[in-house]
Formats: C-alpha cells, sequence, structure tokens
C-alpha cells in the first residue's frame, strides 16, 4: 500500500497563510494524480482539491476556489497546497492521497495511497 507523508500543518490566524507538503514514502510522486482532502471534527472527509499527473490541470471544491493553490514539482516528486485567506471554517486534518491514474479526482474512493495527516488550526 502506498504511503505518503504531509507537511507543513499548523496554528494559523484568520486570514493567515499556510503551505502544505505532500512526498511519497519511498517512491516519487512524478506519474501520480495527486488529491488533498481535509476532515474537520463530526465530518465527513471533503475533497479539496487536486492535480493531474500528465497535463498538471487542477480541480477545486467551491469553498476554497481562489483562496488555494495546487501544485507539484516532479523534480523533486512533491505535492504542494498553499492555502491563503483562511478561514476558521478551514481547519480541519488535511490529507495528501496519490493514485496512479492520468486524471485527478476529488472523490476519495478514487484514491490508493494515504498520508497520515497534518492539522490546520485557523484561530485568532
Amino acid at each position: 500500500q502506498l504511503q505518503l507523508v504531509e507537511s507543513g500543518g499548523g496554528l494559523v490566524q484568520p486570514g493567515g497563510s499556510l503551505r502544505l507538503s505532500c512526498a511519497g514514502s519511498g517512491f516519487r510522486l512524478d506519474d501520480y494524480a495527486i488529491g488533498w482532502f481535509r476532515q474537520a471534527p463530526g465530518k465527513e472527509r471533503e475533497g479539496v482539491s487536486c492535480i493531474s499527473a500528465v497535463d498538471g490541470s487542477t480541480n477545486y471544491a467551491d469553498s476554497v476556489k481562489g483562496r488555494f493553490t495546487i501544485s507539484r514539482d516532479n523534480a523533486k516528486g512533491t505535492g504542494y497546497l498553499q492555502m491563503n485567506s483562511l478561514k476558521p471554517e478551514d481547519a480541519a486534518v488535511y490529507y495528501c492521497a496519490a493514485v496512479l491514474t492520468f486524471r485527478c479526482s476529488l472523490y476519495d474512493t478514487d484514491y490508493m495511497g494515504w498520508g497520515q495527516g497534518t492539522q490546520v488550526t485557523v484561530s485568532s
């Protein structure tokens, strides 16, 4: 089973920014579609953003469009989620996921490997 590692979570004030990173544990993410998901207490896990493997096309949940930017660095085999203008409702555990497929999706059942999650807290 594929294992991924996230980093970059933390505590930030409303309006602040964080950058999450995602790397494969023992493998590179170059050929994988990457997705970012989040789960807040008492809520279902939701898709936040994803980036396809080949052409780098992206998709975002409506709630984060214009504030979050997903990217990948195939030279390093890593993925990123830049989160700006953070709101208290963005607070959650954020997970990255990967799947060896052409196109990404925001459905968690499409993914084959997951990270352990990183906590994002947005509070003044």
